[in-house]
């Protein structure tokens, strides 16, 4: 063995370390594990940069500022809410929302859509008393299955995509994906709407649980008319800093102040309403503060905005205490507890640590909805906010417009990456969008992972790693010759996505994927093809991808629920992509 490849080795396990651990972010961990191909020579300072121009990379930034357009013109969640009516049944429910995301997230990036998709299914659940946990989980495998139609439906074909150009393969055409996404999402429906729902857990989701056991979470308190606060401000009666306390608002005659300013003045009879330990509240009554306990908790939904938002992959709060977000300065809102796998965190709201997929519950003030519409920080998913007099002129434009451009795509007319330049442009000519929204658009971590994870790919190439798997595999498993080794590729690929990124397991399989079709003389772009359904194909973890992040907490499920569920779905999806594969793209040179 090589140094080399020893080097590429500890790099590696390095980069699986660091993005299953959640030390640094998912973009430093590929920033330093390039940095170390590079220092070593093992791959050059232009093969290290490549990924930037590369053209997949750059059509997954265009692609999600369309996403974005699209999302903002309000037609995907008009046409969502006739096809999601109230007055369907469980099972129409389950089978109308399965069949439209999964065909949207074809097209659209699917992360967008389970967040608009959310609060539409949530609202449904709480009014038909029906717990979300029953749905949350198909909408996520929707998203997930409808994505591997088409080469845009997820960033992790463009990526894979983007690998295959840099080693010198033609580009993969939009629909060949179809082959295999098509009956696998149809398998994958009918599994789940035949069979799948009776494995769904029925769980009490944590807004339901904040409201009828309110006291765990805020302890309500009357300002006495003997009280020594009264005509006190908030600094100066020392309520900025109690010990596992913290003063979210104030209720005076109908009125509430949120947040409270260092500078209120305490009033008699008003209603002081702390959040955290509320253990800590004895200490706060007994004291001669002047505060009493009321005779009954009479908080409720009319007093107080509640809002339940889900920490996403990407959020700027990652790795934050509470207390350092400046929340609620940026979004006007309080947090009220912090749920991570089903369980509420306990201790200091101001000391937890926020991590992907935490559930906040959130006591808004009346701008939370103006400063978190464009943030990229969390999804709302316990209210939803109206959209009144959408242009359906405009939305459909915007929409079909976008169809369009695949369509002429797919047609070999034009090429994805000019459609999608031509069509931003025109957005912007006809104002439909602007530069700023533009920017918003952009997820330059995920292009920096993208663009840095097809490095990686070169460096495993380079440094000869891949084409020493591959003839292990190919002699471990000659036995069963082609399909056995295209199995062997998928196993692999799918097995690391559910622990670390659908993109870190496809640049790390790749070119293990490609040497095995070199070694065993065959076309490669069915083991490509096999890299990306195995990375995208995550239903047995909720940290796989990042759609099972976002209904995780949202859905108050365990771990072992995504086992139970996706297990049987994922065996499936296996057969079916690895004979599929086989049978339509399988050629030997």
């Amino acid at each position: 063995m090589s140094f080399d490849i020893v080097i590429v080795i500890f790099t590696l396990i390095f980069l699986l370390w660091g993005l299953y651990s959640e030390k640094f972010h998912p973009a430093a961990v590929f920033f330093i594990a390039v940095s170390i191909l590079t220092v070593f020579k093992i791959i050059s300072p232009s093969e290290a940069l490549s990924g930037f121009s590369n053209p997949s990379i750059v059509a997954i930034l265009l692609l999600l500022i369309v996403s974005n357009i699209i999302q903002k013109s309000g037609i995907v969640n008009y046409y969502f809410s006739k096809i999601l009516s109230d007055n369907l049944s469980y099972k129409s429910f389950l089978g109308r929302m399965f069949l439209s995301v999964s065909s949207v997230s074809a097209f659209l990036n699917n992360t967008p859509i389970v967040a608009m998709l959310l609060p539409y299914v949530y609202q449904w659940s709480k009014k038909k008393g029906i717990s979300p946990s029953k749905l949350l989980i198909p909408l996520s495998y929707a998203a997930i299955l409808g994505g591997t139609i088409t080469l845009i439906g997820t960033s992790t074909n463009l990526v894979v995509n983007g690998l295959a150009l840099e080693n010198g393969i033609n580009s993969i055409h939009i629909f060949d994906f179809a082959y295999v996404g098509i009956p696998a999402t149809i398998v994958g429906f009918l599994y789940i709407y035949l069979f799948g729902y009776k494995l769904l857990p029925n769980r009490e989701d944590p807004l339901k649980s904040f409201l009828e056991r309110k006291k765990e979470y805020i302890v309500e308190t009357i300002v006495r008319g003997n009280s020594k606060l009264v005509g006190k401000s908030i600094k100066e009666a020392k309520l900025r800093n109690l010990k596992g306390l913290f003063l979210a608002e104030i209720l005076r005659k109908n009125k509430k102040i949120s947040p409270v300013s260092p500078e209120e003045i305490i009033e008699k009879g008003d209603i002081l309403i702390f959040v955290g330990q509320t253990e800590a509240i004895t200490d706060l009554i007994s004291s001669d503060y002047g505060l009493s306990l009321p005779d009954f908790c009479n908080i409720n939904e009319e007093k107080v905005d509640i809002v339940e938002v889900v920490v996403s992959n990407n959020s700027s709060l990652i790795n934050k205490k509470v207390r350092e977000t400046d929340f609620r300065a940026k979004y006007d809102a309080a947090i009220l507890a912090v749920h991570r796998n089903g369980e509420k965190l306990k201790g200091k709201i101001g000391e937890i640590v926020l991590k992907p997929g935490d559930l906040l519950l959130l006591l808004t003030g009346k701008d939370f909805w103006k400063r978190a519409e464009d943030t990229t920080d969390f999804y709302i998913i316990s209210k939803i906010k109206e959209i009144f007099n959408i242009d359906r002129k405009k939305g459909n434009f915007i929409f079909f417009g976008f169809i369009g451009v695949i369509l002429l795509s797919a047609l070999n007319i034009i090429p994805l990456f000019t459609g999608l330049i031509l069509l931003i442009a025109l957005f912007v000519l006809f104002k439909f969008s602007t530069y700023s929204e533009i920017k918003k658009g952009l997820d330059i971590n995920l292009a920096v992972i993208a663009a840095l994870s097809i490095a990686v790919g070169k460096g495993i190439i380079n440094s000869g790693l891949a084409e020493l798997i591959a003839l292990n595999i190919k002699n471990f498993l000659l036995p069963l010759g082609i399909i056995g080794a295209l199995a062997g590729i998928y196993i692999i690929t799918n097995i690391l996505t559910e622990f670390v990124t659908n993109i870190a397991a496809a640049s790390i399989v790749f070119p293990i994927a490609l040497s095995t079709a070199n070694i065993l003389s065959v076309e490669p772009i069915a083991f490509i093809l096999a890299v990306a359904f195995g990375a995208s194909a995550s239903f047995i973890t909720p940290i796989g991808y990042q759609t099972n992040l976002m209904v995780y907490s949202a859905g108050n499920y365990k771990f072992k629920d995504f086992i139970k569920v996706g297990l049987p779905l994922s065996i499936l999806y296996g057969i079916i992509c690895i004979i599929v594969l086989y049978v339509v793209f399988v050629k030997v040179s």
